[in-house]
C-alpha cells in the first residue's frame, strides 16, 4: 500500500525531517515515485531485502517501520530481522507491528530506541488479549506495552496513551473524524521527525500525539468530520505547529 509509506514520509517532511528516504521492494519503485516528489526513493531486491535495509538505515537517524507493507510472509521475515538488528531509533506501526503477532519475542530484541503505536487489536494481539480488554483498562495496557517490550507506547483510540511504563501522558486533541485510513501513517511520519531532531523518544510521541490531533482539529472545522481523510491532517500540519 504504498500511499500508507507517503503518506507517512510526507508527514515527516512536514514536521520538520531535512530529508526523507523511501526504502521499498524494487517492484513499486516507480509508483512510490510518481506519487510524492520531495524523497529519495531506495528501491531494494525482495531476496535481500533486510540486509539492504538495514545498510538503508545505517545512514539515517530514524526510521519508520511498518506503513503499507503487507503481511506477506516474506515481509515478515524480513521485518523480524530488521527490528532485532537495526541501531537507530525506530517507529513501528501497522504491518510492522502485525510482523510480531503471532510470536512477539523476538520485539524484545535490539538495543535501539522503539516507539510502538498500536490500535487497540493491534495491542491485544501483542498482549494476547482482547480488545475489549485492552479498552476496559487503557492506561494498564499501555504500561504492559511498554514495559514488556521495553518501548515507549502509544495506545491509539480516544484519549491516545503515550507511556514509557513510568511517566504517562493521555492525550485531549483529536476527533471522530480522524478514524479513517492513513491518519495513523501521519501520526508515525511526525513522531519520526521529532526523534530526529533529537528529541527523546517519550518527549518525541507525546508531542506528536498532540500536534497530530491539533492538525486533525483544524481539519474537522475546515472540512467537516465526515469528510476529514488523512490527506488534510498533512495540509493542515504546519498550523497546527505554529498554533491553536
Amino acid at each position: 500500500m504504498c500511499g500508507a509509506a507517503v503518506l507517512a514520509g510526507e508527514a515527516a517532511y512536514r514536521s520538520g525531517a531535512g530529508l526523507v528516504y523511501y526504502a521499498c521492494p524494487a517492484s513499486v519503485r516507480d509508483v512510490i515515485s510518481i506519487k510524492q516528489t520531495c524523497g529519495v526513493v531506495w528501491a531494494f531486491e525482495e531476496r535481500t531485502a533486510a540486509e539492504e535495509i538495514l545498510g538503508f538505515a545505517a545512514q539515517c537517524d530514524v526510521a519508520v517501520i511498518g506503513p503499507g507493507l503487507s503481511r506477506a510472509k516474506a515481509v515478515v521475515q524480513a521485518v523480524r530481522e530488521v527490528v532485532q538488528r537495526i541501531e537507530i531509533p525506530f517507529v513501528l506501526d501497522a504491518d510492522g507491528l502485525n510482523a510480531f503477532e503471532a510470536d512477539p519475542g523476538p520485539l524484545l530484541r535490539g538495543t535501539a530506541p522503539r516507539v510502538l503505536t498500536p490500535h487497540p487489536g493491534e495491542a491485544a494481539r501483542l498482549l494476547r488479549l482482547t480488545p475489549e480488554a485492552i479498552q476496559a483498562d487503557r492506561e494498564k495496557a499501555a504500561r504492559q506495552l511498554a514495559t514488556g517490550f521495553r518501548a515507549i507506547a502509544i495506545l491509539k483510540g480516544h484519549r491516545t496513551i503515550v507511556t514509557d511504563g513510568k511517566q504517562l501522558a493521555v492525550n485531549q486533541t483529536g476527533n471522530p473524524g480522524m478514524a479513517t485510513g492513513g491518519t495513523g501513517d501521519v501520526l508515525s511520519g511526525v513522531i519520526a521527525a521529532l526523534i530526529g531532531q533529537k528529541m527523546s523518544p517519550y518527549d518525541a510521541s507525546c508531542l506528536g500525539v498532540h500536534v497530530h490531533g491539533r492538525a486533525g482539529d483544524r481539519a474537522a472545522r475546515a472540512v467537516g468530520p465526515v469528510s476529514l481523510i488523512a490527506t488534510d491532517l498533512l495540509i493542515h500540519l504546519p498550523g497546527a505547529f505554529r498554533g491553536p
